[in-house]
C-alpha cells in the first residue's frame, strides 16, 4: 500500500467529492477574480494575487471545514495543481503549480495543526486564511516574480489582508452551510460565532 492510499483513506467518498468540487471552485474563482484585481495591483508592482488570493484560498478553507479532516487543505491545492498543469489554465506555472498551489494548503493544514483546531471557529479560519495567501504570495514571488524587499514586504502585508478577508468569508460560507445540514461531518463541533 502506497503512502498516497494510506493518507486517502481517510477520506470518504463524500469527502473526496467535495474536495475535488472546491478544488475546481477554487481554480474557477481565480481565472475570473485575478484578472479582475490586476488592475489594481499592476500599477502598485505587486502581484494579482497577493491582492486576490484570500477570495480563491477560501475554497481551500472551505473544503477543511466541510470534511474536518487534517490534509484536506493540502490535497485541495495539490488537486488544483494537477488541474492547472493538465489544463493551462492562465494561473499555470507550469511543473512549478505544484509548489505554488500546494504550499497554501501546506500552511492551512500545518497551522491548523499548530493551533489544535479544525477549522472550528471564526480566529482559526481568520488565520488561516492569512497563512495560505501568505505562502502563495511568498511561493510565486520566489518563483517567478521576485520583487525588490519593499514591494516584496508591501504585497505579504496586502496578501495577509486579503487572506484574512477570505477567512472570514470561508468561516461565514461554512456557518449557512451548516443551516442547510451541508457543513462538517455528523460530529462536527462548528460553533456559531
Amino acid at each position: 500500500m502506497t503512502i498516497m492510499h494510506r493518507a486517502l483513506q481517510r477520506f470518504t467518498i463524500r469527502d473526496l467529492t467535495l474536495i475535488a468540487a472546491m478544488a475546481a471552485l477554487g481554480i474557477a474563482a481565480k481565472t475570473v477574480i485575478t484578472p479582475l484585481f490586476h488592475i489594481i495591483s499592476a500599477p502598485l508592482l505587486i502581484p494579482g494575487g497577493a491582492l486576490a488570493g484570500g477570495l480563491y484560498m477560501m475554497w481551500l478553507l472551505v473544503a477543511t471545514g466541510l470534511t474536518g479532516k487534517r490534509g484536506t487543505a493540502t490535497l485541495v491545492g495539490l488537486i488544483q495543481a494537477i488541474l492547472v498543469i493538465l489544463t493551462g489554465v492562465s494561473a499555470s506555472h507550469g511543473i512549478l503549480s505544484l509548489a505554488s498551489y500546494t504550499l497554501p494548503g501546506l500552511a492551512i493544514d500545518l497551522g491548523l495543526l499548530i493551533m489544535g483546531h479544525r477549522l472550528c471557529c471564526l480566529p482559526c479560519a481568520f488565520v488561516s486564511g492569512i497563512l495560505a495567501n501568505i505562502s502563495g504570495t511568498f511561493a510565486v514571488n520566489l518563483i517567478f516574480f521576485q520583487l525588490p524587499l519593499a514591494p516584496f514586504l508591501f504585497s505579504l502585508l496586502i496578501a495577509a489582508f486579503s487572506g484574512a478577508l477570505g477567512g472570514m468569508l470561508a468561516w461565514h460560507l461554512l456557518l449557512a452551510l451548516r443551516r442547510f445540514a451541508i457543513a462538517g461531518p455528523p460530529d462536527s463541533n462548528l460553533n456559531s460565532p
